[in-house]
């Protein structure tokens, strides 16, 4: 029960608390002075939940598409070291604690690459990447001086190959993320929807007992802001703000490097 009320005071924030008091204090004022009108209820899911409920779905395939290809790098950056540890015939070499270390490295600045919130920082993190890329693809080459077969060194160079392709396609999600034009506009409607709502909602306070005529109002504000925090949070998967981030640990994948 923790987890779940946890969970559930993630999307709620300051702008669920200032949506919600302008949409009060509009359904008062029109209240207050007649003004009331019968708005259509299909002008919210036609104008606000269908683009929201869209960008939700394409930030979540997006999540699960970088899920997928963080996967993918850390499957060949295990296979590489396999490689360097089991496929040599001489083992009088520090080829897996090399490979160790590069991938060590390139795994912590991955991270603070992709929660870095100043693009100077990112593009610097992304050049010591492909270095780090470089110094493995170099250090590959060698491994045919302790004993590796010539056909095995070629899939050894393909997962070097891979792994640069996964690191990429991160960087992509990354950086294109949904709609930015379907992102501002369910964003305007959803803060300015509860407040012109105002005469519709005070039309409805006859429908309500005593002291109930808010609830619609402060239902409409907390679901609609609910929703666009849901989106931001599936929006930004490497934050680490959100309890669906990715958590991109070095930790995780030395601890198979063994």
């Amino acid at each position: 029960m923790t987890k779940v009320l946890k969970s559930f005071f993630l999307i709620i924030n300051y702008k669920t608390l200032i949506i919600t008091t302008l949409s009060v204090i509009s359904t008062s004022v029109c209240f207050h002075y007649g003004l009331i009108a019968k708005f259509p209820d299909m002008l919210v899911g036609v104008a606000i939940v269908f683009p929201v409920v869209f960008s939700i779905g394409s930030a979540y395939n997006r999540r699960e598409l970088a899920l997928q290809r963080f996967s993918d790098f850390k499957g060949h950056a295990i296979a590489l070291y396999y490689a360097s540890r089991d496929w040599t015939t001489d083992k009088d070499n520090d080829l897996p604690e090399q490979t160790r270390e590069i991938v060590t490295e390139m795994i912590r600045l991955m991270r603070t690459m992709f929660t870095s919130l100043h693009r100077r920082e990112w593009e610097e993190n992304e050049q010591k990447i492909f270095q780090y890329f470089s110094r493995l693809s170099a250090l590959t080459t060698s491994y045919k001086h302790y004993g590796i077969p010539s056909g095995e060194f070629s899939r050894l160079s393909q997962y070097v190959s891979k792994m640069i392709i996964a690191f990429d396609n991160l960087k992509i999600i990354h950086v294109y993320r949904t709609p930015i034009t379907l992102r501002a506009y369910s964003k305007v409607f959803i803060y300015v929807f509860p407040i012109i709502y105002g005469p519709y909602f005070a039309s409805t306070f006859k429908d309500f007992s005593a002291s109930l005529e808010y609830v619609m109002p402060v239902l409409y504000s907390f679901i609609l802001v609910s929703l666009d925090n849901i989106q931001d949070h599936l929006e930004h998967p490497f934050d680490e703000l959100g309890e669906d981030d990715i958590r991109i640990d070095e930790r995780e994948v030395i601890r198979h490097m063994e």
